[in-house]
């Protein structure tokens, strides 16, 4: 906190996280929130000129980099606009890269050490940019209040306490982060870091899980799918795992299914909610996965902290059943998006007093136990030959094949209509025939939902928070 007052930093003002996934970032992420300030981090993984456009968007005041990225990063700045103050660390681990820049940065003057920051509920404590429509990221804006809003239903919901041990598997871009740091830190938990070497590889993670005598794992489903079917859980202690929470994307119920089997000890909680207000609804699976289920679990029911309406095309309330878009009102909402007015109106509702309502993009409907069923993306929803077509429907079937690992579906517009094209992973070299795959595809979906082409991959592409890139799918279709 100190040397950021040194760097010009004050309340209100954004500074940048650009380093790998350490006890360094770490420590940065809460000097920057001591300071008054938000935190704006980015992915080392992804290309420099990105991240540059994500710090010149907010107009960060400083920004804590990795000396490898430098030189890039400054060239990116200079084309773009401005470089800001830059805290430089040789590396990281262990924390003794940033106290060395820290104290290479130290010009001996304290006299504003004695400073005192008061930060506001409504104060912007981060941003994390989400692809944009536009092609370009956008910011979404969160604040104090937002945080600790969720921070204290996560304690509320999975009674925490100092002897756990939280997994920290996700990337600090995303938002699962918020409940890796902060709900273990409310508690005196133990933080694991796993850092991206050892989080995308099941062979070396599930020793890891039980090493770390890991209590609380949270990560998107793709991870664990793959610990389900290559990491050899059986041969593994994980007596200390009592809770697995998943979110970020549909867990394919045949994936939850051989986890469930090879993990029955642990709670499991499927977390649902976009970026703009984390998690807003949540649903325990409970028991084993029936063998003849195919349908994924449902999303449940709204968390405490807030309220969620199921609504139609002219936001008005539908009963229950009906399928419809899903609307998000409380603490948790995000404040909008950085320096995009119009995007922001056009995410909420129309205005007609408080609360405001966040518009989702998510189809779902209230079953007769009163728990919200995911039906699919808005902008995943296609009209083929007159029908309605929900291309994760596609998906859920491709999924029941035997030799299917990974699978997903894009629609491609040709200028004579939709064209389906889906691109598959198996668990072996051995692959489905094109016969057999449009076999099995006529026998679990209708006519007009069979995919027009069908492309085999070693595995499907993914984005840095591990969710299918469909955008990446697309250019390749």
């Amino acid at each position: 906190r100190d040397r950021l007052w040194t760097l010009e930093v004050g309340k209100g003002d954004r500074v940048g996280i650009y380093m790998k996934k350490s006890i360094d970032a770490v420590a940065s992420i809460f000097g920057v929130l001591r300071a008054g300030a938000a935190y704006v981090p980015v992915d080392p993984a992804a290309p420099v000129s990105r991240n540059a456009f994500i710090h010149n968007n907010c107009s960060v005041k400083a920004v804590l980099i990795e000396r490898r990225f430098e030189e890039a990063y400054r060239k990116e700045c200079d084309q773009i606009g401005s470089v800001p103050n830059l805290l430089i660390l040789d590396g990281t681990g262990g924390g003794r890269s940033l106290e060395a820049a820290l104290q290479q940065k130290d010009s001996g003057d304290s006299s504003g050490r004695s400073r005192t920051v008061i930060v506001a509920p409504d104060d912007l404590a981060y941003l994390l940019y989400t692809s944009g429509s536009t092609g370009k990221p956008k910011g979404v804006m969160l604040t104090h209040r937002n945080a600790m809003s969720f921070v204290d239903w996560c304690s509320e919901t999975f009674r925490p306490d100092c002897r756990d041990r939280f997994s920290s598997h996700a990337p600090f871009h995303f938002d699962l982060s918020i409940l890796d740091i902060f709900v273990c830190i409310k508690h005196g938990a133990t933080l694991v870091l796993l850092t991206d070497d050892v989080g995308k590889e099941p062979s070396v993670l599930a020793p890891v899980i039980s090493k770390k005598q890991i209590s609380i794992w949270y990560s998107a489903p793709s991870i664990l799918s793959l610990l389900g079917q290559y990491g050899s859980l059986e041969r593994y202690d994980y007596s200390s795992l009592r809770m697995i929470l998943f979110a970020g994307e549909v867990f394919p119920i045949k994936h939850l299914r051989t986890l469930k089997k090879h993990l029955p000890a642990p709670r499991y909680f499927n977390l649902y909610g976009p970026t703009e207000t984390n998690v807003c609804t949540f649903y325990e699976a409970q028991g084993q996965v029936p063998v003849d289920r195919t349908q994924p679990f449902p999303i449940g029911t709204t968390c405490s902290h807030l309220q969620t309406r199921i609504v139609d095309e002219q936001g008005k309330v539908i009963p229950r059943g009906t399928e419809g878009e899903l609307v998000v009102s409380g603490p948790a909402v995000m404040s909008g998006y950085w320096n995009l007015p119009e995007q922001t109106a056009k995410a909420f509702l129309p205005a007609s007093g408080k609360p405001s309502w966040y518009k989702t993009g998510d189809i779902v409907f209230e079953d007769a136990d009163g728990n919200y069923v995911y039906v699919g993306r808005r902008d995943r929803m296609v009209k083929r030959r007159g029908y309605r077509v929900e291309l994760g429907e596609i998906e859920a079937a491709l999924y029941r094949h035997n030799e299917i690992k990974e699978a997903a579906v894009v629609a491609i517009s040709d200028g004579e209509g939709v064209q389906l094209r889906a691109f598959l992973a198996c668990h072996t070299e051995k692959k489905p025939s094109l016969i057999q795959i449009k076999r099995f595809c006529a026998e679990n979906l209708p006519l007009y939902m069979i995919p027009d082409s069908f492309s085999f991959h070693e595995r499907l592409p993914r984005t840095s928070t591990d969710k299918i890139n469909y955008q990446r799918l697309k250019e390749m279709g």
